[in-house]
């Protein structure tokens, strides 16, 4: 869709909304062990220190009725009202009004992809739909599979049981009666529930009498052990408490977004950002129906994870997406190339490979593959029976159920499509002719699949049940394999093992940087740019410090081998994993440490049952992970006098690194968001680390700023540049600056123009750990024509600048023209 102007009257017209956003993840008091938690009232208190930081608008997570305890909110299980815990919708239109006061704009996440049914008393329609099965108004809304042919006798499975005799624990209980698993004739089956331990399930009407398991096999879902592949109902990945929604129907459509309808008749908010649009089964009817929900005048990002080469759909009517892309390239061109064959020695030598293209490719294909067939075997089931379904429209009968041998070579044939699919999903419009080419090569280079090929080129022709269920597999096989599995296994350099990151790729060149962003001008300048995210798995300073390793790759070379000789891993793959984490978090020599322990175990824990290699999070090797947390501890304990050395010498090139990129960031295309907290330095890992509630007590008062803090005073002066200049912000190009001398290769100097005016830019130099500020004396940058002020320091400066001299104290300046 065009690009929104900023000058209209509509949602996001008012003053600078689009400028900028602050991310807040917002947390109930149940959620939280001392009871703090932080909800909509606390956000508002927030909204005179956020207008003064410049921010454009405030962006809430989610906010509906969640899972008692969550954490994060995205386990939703009334999406009609807002959660009575943050404020409920009284909070939320006072948040409005004070947002409003301040000139700020008010931005929400939602979640429409699931709900949460991992405590389902909690939620009405899935309670509704398990008690009464195709009768209840709900059956409809969830993605179920009850077809008899799933394994599960025709009804809803739900994975649950501890083994498959543990159908003998179940009991019944009523609100007079205490459990018990004796005859319960007399039981009123609209009070009953079915418990297994903790887990309560409803009791259908007038199925209540006999025992437990008389009961149980009465009802219209079904308990089983959860290692079966047995499962009633699409899954968000494979997570089991989240179950999927139909929103192809309008109905549940309108039924999940009618209080996201409220707030657009109040117009209590200017933006939606959208969890996952990749699981539906048809994200650009959903966005097309969002849009018409919504007007034509609000934001609207979905988090679409991009491919290096793919581009967003067209079709979808939305304003970009939430940012991962934008990241992928600031992250990369911070890299240092030069470290590159050292860095790959090093992961050939610890970690069994390269970590480049060409493994990274091989490795996702067979992680996918295992993923889909262990994993998602229930997903993949349910697949094949709809290609099968769907293909034999109009052929033999026999070709509706087929023997054993061509089921297999069914199942082969979509496993085989599924990891040669480069996207999360390949039925976007867009992306059309890829899984043409990927059949087409399956025909010649696997020929004894070809009797069934015909049979999937048939089913997904018609664009129908296959053909989603197909883009749905391959998205949850993809985040899986990749996201989830390899990217902590990858070890050359694990600040680029991030969502939506290309880890094969080592270092991007600076003009390859200024094209792509030059391209994000043209193409989606309302798109979100982050750089840190609540789903990020290390904070955004904590990859800086990390990407410095590429620069010191002999360096770090020496410390890795010194560490492993003198404190050996439980493994050294892990061990060299972890090692490059503990670096990026290692506090400086005066700096305390604080929980950082407890923190590394918690992210070990994560970091190896993720990566499935030592342990997993089903079979847990309690012995390994002990082993793994000793190891910790020893360098916690010993490990000071080798690396606290290292992590000095590293460190300010961090810091360095963490500057660019957050100028980089906020003054480049899109719409840029600055997570909670990362306005000053942070050191979160992946989530729930990154989920941690800020201290913002010094940031309210002014000591953040009094003491000078670089970030700060860095973070302040481009969020207020951007809500001063938003025409430049919103449609300006991005030119990069011309550089000439002998470092100007590592020169990163653009403005944004708009109507063939520079408004505003930023001039840094990079890879500062081996190219120090003196080295770039006699490198000069062209400024365009007219005096320019240097912020936040006042100076003005003109025509050629030498990079050494502007840069003499600060690895970036930011730049405004004088008379803007």
């Amino acid at each position: 869709m065009p690009a929104a102007d900023l000058t209209g009257t509509g949602p996001l017209r008012r003053g600078t909304a689009l400028a900028s956003t602050y991310r807040i993840q917002l947390r109930t008091p149940a959620s939280d062990p001392d009871g703090r938690g932080f909800i909509l009232a606390d956000v508002e208190a927030l909204v005179p220190y956020l207008a003064d930081l410049g921010v454009g608008s405030v962006y809430l997570s989610p906010i509906l009725e969640a899972t008692p305890g969550s954490t994060h909110g995205y386990d939703v299980v009334d999406p009609t009202t807002v959660a009575a815990e943050l404020g409920g919708i009284s909070a939320l239109r006072s948040l409005r009004a004070a947002c409003r006061e301040h000139d700020l704009g008010l931005v929400v996440d939602i979640v429409p992809n699931h709900l949460g049914v991992d405590r389902p008393a909690a939620n009405r329609w899935w309670w509704d739909a398990l008690r009464r099965g195709p009768e209840s108004p709900y059956f409809t809304y969830f993605d179920f599979d009850t077809e008899p042919a799933n394994g599960a006798d025709g009804r809803i499975a739900i994975p649950v049981l501890g083994s498959p005799e543990d159908v003998d624990q179940l009991v019944v209980v009523t609100p007079t009666d205490t459990a018990t698993d004796t005859d319960t004739s007399d039981t009123d089956a609209a009070e009953a529930e079915l418990h297994f331990y903790d887990h309560r399930f409803p009791v259908a009407p007038g199925t209540g009498g006999g025992t437990a398991q008389q009961v149980h096999d009465r009802q219209h879902y079904r308990l089983v052990h959860w290692r079966e592949p047995l499962l009633g109902y699409r899954r968000f990945f494979t997570v089991t408490g989240l179950a999927g929604l139909r929103q192809e129907d309008p109905a549940v459509f309108d039924a999940t977004h009618a209080e996201v309808a409220r707030w657009c008749e109040e117009d209590l908010v200017d933006g939606i950002r959208v969890d996952h649009p990749d699981g539906l089964a048809d994200p650009v009817g959903y966005t097309r129906r969002l849009r018409g929900l919504a007007g034509e005048d609000r934001w609207l990002l979905v988090e679409k994870i991009l491919a290096p080469a793919e581009v967003l759909e067209p079709a979808m009517p939305v304003d970009g997406t939430t940012g991962y892309d934008a990241l992928r390239l600031i992250d990369q061109m911070l890299v240092d190339r030069g470290g590159q064959a050292r860095l790959t020695e090093l992961a050939s030598r610890y970690c069994g490979g390269p970590g480049d293209e060409e493994q990274v490719h091989d490795q996702s294909a067979r992680l996918k593959r295992q993923i889909v067939l262990e994993d998602l075997a229930p997903e993949l089931g349910r697949l094949t029976r709809a290609v099968r379904r769907e293909a034999a429209l109009g052929r033999e009968p026999s070709v509706v159920t087929g023997g054993d041998d061509e089921e297999a070579l069914l199942r082969e044939a979509l496993v085989s499509v599924i990891e040669r699919t480069p996207a999360y999903r390949a039925d976007y419009p867009v992306l059309r002719g890829t899984l043409p080419a990927i059949l087409d090569d399956l025909h010649r280079d696997r020929p004894e699949l070809a009797p069934v090929l015909g049979l999937v080129a048939g089913a997904l022709a018609r664009g129908a049940e296959a053909s989603s269920r197909l883009a749905q597999v391959t998205g949850a096989a993809t985040a899986k394999a990749e996201e989830d599995r390899l990217f902590y296994r990858l070890g050359r350099l694990v600040s680029l093992n991030e969502v939506g990151g290309s880890p094969g790729r080592m270092g991007m060149q600076v003009e390859a940087f200024h094209l792509a962003m030059a391209e994000r001008a043209l193409a989606s300048p309302l798109a979100m740019t982050a750089l840190s995210t609540h789903d990020t798995k290390r904070g955004e300073d904590v990859r800086a410090r990390i990407s410095v390793l590429s620069q010191l790759s002999d360096e770090w070379a020496d410390l890795v081998s010194e560490v492993f000789r003198t404190f050996p891993p439980p493994a050294e793959d892990a061990g060299y994993f972890l090692l490059q984490v503990i670096v990026g978090v290692w506090p400086e020599r005066d700096d305390p440490a604080d929980d950082l322990r407890s923190r590394l175990h918690d992210y070990a824990d994560k970091a190896l049952r993720e990566a499935a290699v030592h342990t997993t999070w089903t079979d847990q090797d309690a012995d390994f992970e002990s082993a793994a947390h000793r190891w910790i501890d020893t360098l916690l304990d010993s490990g000071g006098a080798l690396l606290t050395p290292f992590v000095d010498r590293i460190a300010p090139a961090g810091r360095d690194n963490s500057l660019i990129a957050k100028a980089t960031q906020l003054l480049s295309p899109g719409v840029p968001d600055v997570y909670q907290g990362t306005e000053v330095w942070e050191d979160s890992l992946v989530d729930p680390d990154n989920r941690r509630f800020v201290d913002y007590e010094p940031l309210r008062s002014g000591a953040v700023a009094r003491g000078g803090h670089p970030k700060f005073a860095l973070v302040r002066e481009a969020l207020r540049i951007r809500r001063a200049h938003p025409a430049a912000m919103a449609a300006g190009a991005h030119v990069p600056l011309p550089v000439r001398g002998p470092a100007a290769a590592d020169v990163v100097a653009f403005t944004r123009f708009v109507d063939g005016r520079a408004t505003v830019g930023m001039i840094a130099r990079r890879r500062t750990a081996v190219v120090g500020a003196g080295e770039f004396g006699g490198t000069e940058v062209l400024l365009p024509e007219g005096t320019w002020v240097v912020r936040p320091d006042g100076s003005s400066i003109s025509g050629r600048v030498d990079v050494g001299d502007l840069l003499a104290v600060s690895p970036v300046v930011l730049i405004v023209r004088s008379d803007d």
